[in-house]
């Protein structure tokens, strides 16, 4: 049975308005896609009907300016259709394939890179960092940009063994895809809330405060004669969480948030099934605005990923083929006590067998 109309303009308008015509033409038929070279696409249909797509950077956070050009580029080259995928990447979608390099050529003039596609590094998804979140640990935007600096050629060119998903959130809270991606970027804060006693009772609600945190690590008390919180620092992960319910427990502190580095992580069930990211370094200071700890880092597992990973892996599975060991020989990280999990779950992903080196 077929949905009702639509009565009200309550929510956002049906996705089909958008679509290219010929998208909406040949919607459910399409027979195949093929990347034509270096950040362009073609799809081709049962029909025979081709779209193609041009795919370029976006720093996510855009001036009116930029998304000026952009538009104008759009109703310039391809009547205006374009889209934004997951990772920030621009899409314009193109039914006549002689536009194709004049809008190439018009992006690079304004410093717009195209790429992104198949064997390279895709564009970064990333959180707000600084300029919006509250309980941001580090920037997010800033350590994208720098971060990309450093890897720019292989973002317009296809000679990694696989594509390589970059991810950026500023803190454990993970508004980003940090959990899954190839090599991630996360910000921590490494101390606890300082709770000011004084206001408690009169900016927060205390249950919901304790209610907010997801280890147990508040619990309510009174601090001269008034009513309060007080913070289990053992249970505590400086996750944030009680900071965004009551602004009376501020956790940032710019002389211990910091950034970690995670690796190996995939939603694809290509080949081995998806895994989640591993710790690879668990901090390094915030040094804006050029970030080197960090921005040296990557470049670096990086590098060895091309030289060392066989066609068609993952940095993760790369990881597991020559070993955690390996890895950490290779890279010249050194292994810590923070790389032991000690989550009180974490025995039922243990290796519990002896052969722990196979």
């Amino acid at each position: 049975m077929a949905a009702p109309a639509r009565k009200t303009d309550i929510g956002p308008p049906h996705y089909d308005k958008f679509l290219h015509p010929v998208i909406k033409e040949n919607y459910g038929k399409w027979k195949y896609h093929e990347v034509v070279k270096p950040g362009v696409l073609v799809h081709v249909s049962e029909t025979g009907a081709k779209i193609f797509t041009v795919r370029a950077a976006s720093p996510r956070l855009l001036s009116s300016t930029t998304l000026l050009l952009i538009c104008d580029l759009a109703d310039k080259y391809c009547g205006g259709f374009l889209r934004f995928t997951s990772r920030n990447n621009i899409e314009f979608m193109l039914d006549n394939d002689a536009n194709i390099d004049p809008l190439i050529n018009e992006l690079k003039q304004n410093n717009i890179p195209v790429g992104g596609t198949k064997n390279s590094i895709s564009n970064i998804v990333h959180t707000q960092g600084w300029v919006h979140c509250h309980s941001a640990a580090t920037d997010a935007s800033g350590l994208v940009k720098v971060v990309m600096d450093d890897l720019f050629e292989y973002f317009e060119e296809m000679t990694l063994p696989h594509k390589v998903k970059i991810a950026v959130a500023c803190c454990l809270n993970m508004c980003g895809a940090v959990h899954c991606s190839d090599i991630a970027i996360l910000g921590v804060h490494r101390r606890p809330p300082k709770i000011d006693h004084n206001n408690v009772k009169n900016m927060c609600e205390i249950p919901s405060t304790v209610a907010s945190c997801p280890t147990a690590a508040i619990r309510p008390t009174y601090v001269d004669g008034k009513p309060s919180v007080v913070i289990d620092e053992d249970r505590c992960m400086f996750c944030g969480n009680c900071f965004s319910v009551c602004p009376a427990m501020p956790i940032a502190d710019p002389l211990n948030d910091g950034v970690s580095i995670w690796v190996g992580g995939k939603v694809s069930n290509a080949r081995t099934q998806p895994t989640f990211t591993k710790l690879a370094i668990p901090y390094l200071p915030n040094n804006p605005p050029r970030w080197t700890e960090v921005t040296e880092a990557i470049k670096k597992i990086v590098t060895l990923y091309a030289q060392d990973a066989t066609k068609y892996e993952r940095v993760g599975e790369w990881i597991e083929r020559i070993g955690w060991a390996r890895f950490f020989d290779l890279t010249g990280f050194a292994f810590t006590k923070e790389h032991i999990d000690d989550f009180k779950y974490a025995g039922l992903s243990y290796r519990r067998t002896t052969q722990i080196k196979f």
